[in-house]
């Protein structure tokens, strides 16, 4: 395990395709911490021997690549076309997808028959699946890879449709450390915080598919995409990530 936490730290920035990027997975993780109970965020630190859940945040995009974690490269997503309409209608991947993988994660801590490595592995990937489950782009149509296949210009750059929402409109929309983003976003009184916990990944994902098809809506290949489009998702971006980390939390607490 200790050798893919050497990895994350030394190529994280070569390794950007699957998510919302570090900074996002880093501001997802964050918001979590800050929701724990003492007793369920000291469980989780000792788990990952240590480290802080922003620590291994962005773990498992580069484990994804490795030969031993290679079974999940398609559990960082779901792709749903406009003729499914819904993550539930969906064909789904026999490998798995982000909702099976994040079920399947919480049943098997749950359970507590791991040992130390295995516990550790599937926490960092639950840390990470659940901010990728509210990427938008996560739950982007089959018929172009979540985007990966819509071309775009973004401020003048071609771009593809997933890179943007990756990291791209992340930095756009605020310049902020992850500490930034969550002393800036993360405000809502406990009322409406618990409202964002109720559900279950399979109904938190069904936000992202519809999400996921307004944004190809309003990103057309023709134009170019900058401070209207910026204006009009930012706020998208900042209640995404809060849900993530809210929800995290809400599992954890769950779990420990």
């Amino acid at each position: 395990m200790r050798k893919f936490i050497v990895l994350s730290i030394g190529v994280l920035c070569a390794l950007q395709a699957m998510a919302w990027g570090p900074k996002g997975h880093d501001v997802v993780a964050y918001i979590a911490e800050q929701h724990l109970s003492r007793k369920a965020l000291k469980k989780v630190e000792s788990a990952l021997g240590g480290h802080t859940m922003v620590y291994v945040a962005n773990w498992m995009d580069n484990a994804s690549h490795s030969e031993e974690y290679a079974y999940t490269k398609t559990w960082h997503y779901v792709n749903v076309d406009p003729s499914e309409g819904s993550y539930a209608a969906s064909s789904k991947a026999s490998s798995g997808d982000v909702v099976t993988a994040v079920n399947g994660i919480v049943g098997r801590l749950k359970g507590g028959n791991l040992t130390p490595e295995q516990e550790r592995a599937e926490l960092m990937m639950l840390i990470h699946l659940v901010g990728d489950m509210h990427c938008p782009m996560h739950a982007g149509h089959k018929s172009d890879r979540g985007g990966n296949g819509t071309q775009v210009k973004y401020f003048g750059k071609a771009k593809n449709l997933h890179s943007v929402w990756d990291s791209e409109i992340v930095e756009s929309a605020h310049r902020w450390s992850y500490k930034e983003w969550q002393e800036n976003i993360d405000r809502l009184n406990k009322k409406r915080q618990k409202a964002i916990a109720i559900g279950t990944p399979d109904e938190w994902i069904e936000e992202s598919v519809l999400l996921a098809d307004d944004i190809y809506k309003n990103s057309t290949k023709e134009g170019n995409l900058s401070y209207d489009y910026v204006a009009v998702y930012a706020p998208v971006v900042e209640s995404q990530l809060l849900k993530g980390g809210i929800r995290l939390a809400k599992l954890l607490e769950e779990i420990y």
